[in-house]
């Protein structure tokens, strides 16, 4: 939390206020069993205490999850104006950062309460907040990745043809959970035409011999994320499926060997993209390359064309090219990558080779 305030100080803004959501949990452990619209709010400001403002009837919620946290309690009562005992916690008018996840129902109260007070997005103030991982958060996203990984090793010997999307991804989801996921975000089951959305919701269509699979599945386990995609092919998927997915495989590992501190973020797409592109399959990567992921499965730092921001080690991100054939097929291949000292290294350790499966 000091280290949150004194980062607002150095972007200019006179503290730092966190809403419920994941920077609320990052910095607390605290995470409302309810999101009403009863305002709950962490005010950081440098060499201050920290403060939440909680409902009253709150207070012993917050006593349990975040009792080690060295935070000075504010409670309101029904009936009370909640953005006018957060104004009062403000201290000098300025610029203060706001959680995105921030109801607009409170930011405009404490806009009306503070009208000379500015306040600004913290992903657009403070985007890097949480994307240097410590020790800790590395073992856990590596933890999370491991898991994944189990994940995958099993579908292999599932059968494909002949059942629905939905099917493969409710095996998934439990083998996620199987593996120690608490929570399962998404199981993407992309099969035959449906692979060319990149986030295609699993669906009724029955996966027949022939066709490429995209699965892209990840969670929290210990409150970090996993997300890891390969792409698989029933039976014998033909050689254009085999022509991609190599073409995909080496800008995902070209993109990787790019990964080092003080290299712009940016670079990493650029590497992939220009292999693709070189390829002749530019048009069809239709997305950024990657995203930071921590204590959510997507967060800063983007790995996207304009994204100047070195890379630091400890930054976490997803490496993730693909390519779409609308109407025939899709392929996408991501592994979660931290940075080291020297260089980069893998989260998510299975083979990149296009499997089989029946």
């Amino acid at each position: 939390m000091a280290r949150a305030a004194q980062d607002g100080a150095r972007a200019g803004l006179a503290g730092v206020l966190v809403a419920p959501g994941p920077d609320l949990v990052w910095l607390t452990g605290y995470r409302p069993t309810a999101m009403t619209e009863r305002l709950t709010l962490l005010v950081l400001i440098p060499d201050q205490e920290p403060t939440l403002l909680v409902p009253v009837l709150e207070r012993p919620d917050v006593e349990r999850a975040a009792g080690s946290a060295a935070l000075r309690l504010v409670t309101w009562s029904d009936g009370d104006d909640p953005h006018a005992a957060a104004a009062g916690l403000l201290g000098p008018d300025g610029a203060f950062g706001i959680s995105d996840s921030a109801w607009a129902l409170h930011l405009l109260g404490m806009q009306r309460a503070r009208p000379a007070t500015r306040f600004r997005a913290l992903t657009d103030a403070l985007p890097m907040l949480r994307a240097v991982k410590d020790a800790a958060e590395l073992a856990r996203l590596e933890a999370a990745g491991a898991a994944a990984d189990a994940t995958y090793g099993e579908i292999l010997g599932a059968r494909f043809a002949g059942r629905r999307e939905t099917e493969v991804a409710a095996d998934l989801a439990a083998l996620l959970r199987q593996f120690g996921h608490e929570q399962v975000d998404f199981t993407v089951v992309g099969s035959g035409p449906n692979g060319a959305n990149p986030h295609h919701e699993a669906g009724d269509r029955v996966i027949e011999a022939g066709d490429a699979v995209v699965l892209d599945f990840g969670g929290l386990m210990h409150g970090y994320g996993s997300d890891t995609t390969r792409t698989v092919g029933v039976g014998e998927p033909g050689e254009a499926v085999r022509r991609v997915h190599d073409v995909v495989r080496r800008a995902q590992q070209a993109a990787f060997e790019a990964v080092r501190p003080g290299v712009p973020c940016q670079e990493i797409d650029r590497v992939a993209r220009a292999l693709i592109t070189d390829a002749g399959y530019g048009p069809q990567f239709i997305h950024r390359t990657g995203h930071g992921i921590g204590v959510t499965t997507h967060e800063p730092p983007y790995m996207v064309e304009g994204e100047e921001q070195p890379m630091v080690p400890g930054m976490c991100f997803s490496i993730e090219p693909g390519v779409y054939l609308g109407g025939r097929f899709g392929v996408r291949i991501e592994d979660i990558v931290t940075v080291t000292d020297d260089g980069g290294r893998r989260l998510n350790t299975t083979d990149h080779g296009l499997q089989l499966v029946d």
